[in-house]
Parts: structure tokens; sequence; C-alpha cells
């Protein structure tokens, strides 16, 4: 299931190196100045390109914004579409979703404060598209996962899959905005100690240790 495109097709046609530049502009206006108070014009000039071009790859503001948001998620969408189709046991699995949390969030701050200042934005609507096409790929990917598990005899079968997805997927965004945005960090800080982001091999073995103790017979 690829995610809906929000940009015309004039923006794939762009140079690589032009279309991470606008990206990487909107993604920082986006995430210091949020959704309301973005400018156009302003992400424009920050990136070297007319306004007029702009309008040329984006609709709107809506579409770049969750064209950036897109752009921001790209490598875990490509490590679970990896995961969709793999035999490993689901423990494995868990284990490199988190481990590419730890290195996305680690490296790309900017981009998960993005997404989290729209998993809080106050607009129903605009909430509801974007959780309709960004969960819905993780949340068939973790189904699906927890699904085969039960047929292998990895994941016990007395419990909902659909359901273990959502507590999975609210570990994976806890983790996620707990390396990134500065609340969320803090918050870390507080229940697992001041050196806690630095201690990744202690995070995946306590975190595997958790969903072992919820999937495993």
């Amino acid at each position: 299931m690829d995610l809906q495109k929000h940009h015309k097709p004039t923006f794939d046609n762009i140079s690589p190196e032009k279309r991470v530049r606008i990206l990487d502009t909107a993604t920082k206006e986006f995430a210091f100045k949020g959704f309301e108070n973005a400018n156009m014009s302003t992400i424009a000039k920050k990136a070297g390109v007319s306004v007029g071009s702009l309008y040329k790859y984006f609709e709107n503001k809506q579409d770049l914004f969750l064209t950036t948001i897109q752009y921001s998620i790209q490598s875990m969408e490509e490590l679970l579409n990896v995961l969709a189709v793999s035999e490993e046991d689901v423990l494995v699995k868990v284990e490199r979703i988190i481990r590419e949390i730890q290195r996305s969030s680690k490296e790309n701050a900017t981009l998960i404060k993005l997404y989290n200042g729209m998993t809080a934005e106050n607009n129903p609507r605009f909430a509801s598209q974007f959780a309709y096409e960004m969960e819905a790929m993780t949340a068939r990917i973790y189904r699906i996962a927890i699904e085969e598990g039960k047929k292998t005899g990895d994941v016990r079968p007395d419990i909902d899959s659909a359901f273990a997805a959502f507590l999975l997927d609210n570990i994976f965004m806890s983790l996620q905005f707990s390396y990134a945005c500065d609340y969320y960090k803090e918050r870390f800080r507080i229940y697992a100690g001041n050196d806690i982001t630095e201690r990744d091999d202690f995070v995946v073995e306590q975190c595997l240790k958790f969903v072992k103790s919820a999937l495993k017979k």
C-alpha cells in the first residue's frame, strides 16, 4: 500500500538536489512555526525558488505539508514494507523497527518534531486525513506481522491482532518522540534516567522483554 502523493507530477521531474532543498526548507518552517503560521512565500525564498514554482509543484500549503510528512517517514516506510513480507520472528521485526526509530529520530529530529506537531494539530479534518493516510500502512503491516506470528506459533493465539498492532504502534510512536521532541525527551529522562537517550541497547532490550511478555506464550 503506497502512500497517496500530494505533490504534482512536476515535482518528481526536478533535480533530486532541488527537491531535497525544498522539502528540508519546508520541514524546518513547519516544524518551528506550525502549519497555520508557516508561509509559502517564506519557504520559497529560503529554498531559492519562486512562489510560482512552488505552486507548480504543490496545489496548496496543505499538500506541501503532507509531502514533508511523508518525506520524514520514508525510511520507516521502506523498512516496514520489507518486514511485511519477511518470515522473521515477530521480536526480530520489533527490534529492527526500534533500532530504526533510534537512528532516524536522532539524525532527523526536526522531521520528527514536524510529525509530532501534526499529530497535535488542532484541526480535526486535517488530523483525520493524516491518520488515515499515514497510519493505515503501519496498522496493516503490524497486524499482518502478528497474524503471521500466530500461524508459526511465535505469537500467542488469544490476543486480538488489530488491537495488539495499535498497542505496538503506541510504543513505537512514544519512543520516536522521546528521542526527538523536548517534552518527550524530558519525560523519558524522568522515567528512565538522565542518560537514557544514550543507552540504545538497554532501551531495545527492555522493550523486547516487555513485548515478549505480551505476545509470547
